[in-house]
């Protein structure tokens, strides 16, 4: 009975406590719906919220658009307004055009009927004219026993003969006035130019003296037979004199490239002490080594000194081979420096493009560089260098035209000018005697050979031709005349360095005795 009524209470408190729990799930059951409830309610107003402020945001957005396009429909209309107005007036304009061209139309054509009336009026009246015209001139020739043409010529003859007198005389004395200025004006540009420059001189030589530690040197280099002087001839292009000479041999060679690569070829070998055949092959390709960079540097320090911009590195080296040409015994090398300050000097005193002048003054003789190698005048060389390293056209017209009476540009003439400045300095060039005699007397033949000169001197080493000239056969006017006509002749038969000045002397004496 108990163990039935225990049973009976458990039967019941599990009864109980399910009721509990199933009481205590449906109270919580409620509660979650209630805030899901709640929470679709706030989710509810906020969508409904924010399509609302979408809504009228969107609606702002297009009454925007809209007011935007009717802006520009009013735009458009306007300026299809302006348009129309702009084709209103072109088409009242082409219609008073088209009204005007008709009214000339008509006014030419009327205009090309009178002149059609006036051409045959003038072909009648010229054909009587000529006939009159022909009267005349007939009537003319037989009272005055010339014809028209004989009469035409003689007249033409008086006149040659007293405007050419007359023009003669005028072209003398503006050539007088002109020279008066320009030697005023040069000499001062001149002067401060040479003033300011004062530079070396180098004169040409063809041998080179070698010095040796003893005479005993000489056996070795000439060899046994012969082979080491053979080869270091064979090898350099030079010649070497082995003679009596003290401890001293020469090395001989019109080409100072050459003669510059032997005397150091030798040097080494000398100081080595090893001579054989090899070892002069080796050393003279250590001396070709030594002289391209003495090449190189020596254009680098031209251009520098010369202040000249922008050369190819090509060219530059081109006229570092200068330092090894001469002309007259002057240096090229020195000689285009000089040339280029003095250019470029002259160039700032009468308002000239320094740059081109210095350019064409260190470049004007760069083709003597070449003139071993390549056939042509230097100057014809200097062209070809200049347009292989295109250089600015005014510089190729200073190269060009340095030795040309037909200077181009202001910095061509300069450059001439400055060229025969530094080739005039006392001791920049000489002459041997004879070329220098030679000379001279090609001078002196040259103005001999024209009519009325007595006799004619070259004076200043040859660069000023003195003519005396007989006072009744040349005035005044046929001197200045017969001056020109020789420099002519001069720059036509002749070559010579620089410039040369010529100057006649008219004369006149008179003489009487006392008795």
């Amino acid at each position: 009975m108990d163990a039935i009524t225990g049973i009976i209470a458990a039967i019941v408190g599990v009864a109980v406590g399910a009721g509990a729990v199933f009481a205590f799930r449906a109270v919580a059951s409620s509660k979650r719906a209630r805030e899901a409830t709640d929470a679709a309610v706030g989710i509810v107003q906020r969508g409904e919220s924010e399509a609302k402020r979408l809504l009228d945001q969107a609606q702002d957005d297009v009454r925007g658009a809209r007011r935007e396009v009717e802006d520009e429909i009013r735009e458009r209309r306007r300026e299809a307004q302006r348009i129309e107005s702009r084709l209103a007036n072109r088409e009242e304009t082409l219609d008073k055009r088209e009204e005007t061209l008709d009214k000339r139309q008509e006014s030419t054509a009327q205009q090309e009927l009178r002149l059609a009336d006036l051409e045959r009026e003038l072909a009648s009246m010229g054909t009587h004219a000529e006939e009159l015209v022909r009267q005349r001139v007939e009537a003319l020739e037989q009272v005055a026993g010339l014809t028209a043409s004989e009469a035409r010529d003689e007249i033409m003859q008086q006149a040659e003969g007293a405007m050419g007198h007359d023009l003669a005389k005028r072209y003398y004395n503006l050539e007088q006035q002109m020279l008066a200025d320009a030697d005023e004006k040069g000499r001062m540009a001149i002067s401060l130019s040479i003033q300011r420059l004062a530079s070396q001189v180098v004169s040409e030589t063809t041998t080179s003296l070698v010095p040796l530690p003893n005479d005993e040197m000489k056996g070795r280099l000439i060899g046994r037979e012969g082979r080491n002087i053979r080869a270091i001839e064979a090898a350099t292009g030079v010649d070497l004199i082995i003679d009596d000479t003290p401890e001293a041999i020469t090395i001989s060679c019109f080409d100072p490239i050459r003669r510059e690569v032997a005397r150091l070829a030798l040097t080494s070998l000398i100081s080595d002490g090893r001579i054989h055949p090899a070892r002069v092959e080796e050393a003279v390709e250590n001396a070709q080594s030594e002289v391209d960079e003495v090449i190189r540097r020596s254009g680098d320090q031209a251009v520098l000194d010369a202040g000249v911009r922008g050369l190819h590195p090509e060219l530059i080296k081109i006229i570092g081979r200068l330092k090894f040409r001469y002309s007259y015994g002057e240096n090229i090398l020195l000689h285009s420096v000089e040339v280029a300050r003095i250019a470029g000097m002259l160039a700032g005193e009468i308002g000239a493009d320094i740059q081109v002048a210095k350019a064409g003054g260190l470049l004007h003789d760069i083709g003597k560089a070449l003139t071993h190698e390549v056939e042509g005048s230097h100057i014809e060389i200097g062209d070809e260098i200049a347009r292989r390293y295109n250089l600015p056209e005014p510089v190729k017209v200073a190269i060009s035209e340095h030795h040309d009476d037909a200077r181009g540009t202001p910095e061509a003439f300069i450059v001439a000018a400055a060229d025969a400045i530094s080739a005039a300095r006392p001791g920049a060039r000489r002459d041997t005697v004879e070329f220098y005699l030679k000379r001279l007397e090609a001078l002196e033949d040259v103005a001999n050979s024209f009519p009325g000169v007595q006799k004619s001197f070259a004076i200043q080493a040859g660069r000023e031709v003195r003519i005396l000239v007989a006072p009744e056969e040349v005035d005044d006017v046929e001197a200045a005349s017969l001056a020109r006509n020789v420099v002519r002749k001069i720059e036509e038969n002749l070559v010579y360095p620089g410039e040369i000045k010529v100057t006649v002397v008219r004369e006149t004496r008179a003489t009487e005795t006392a008795k």
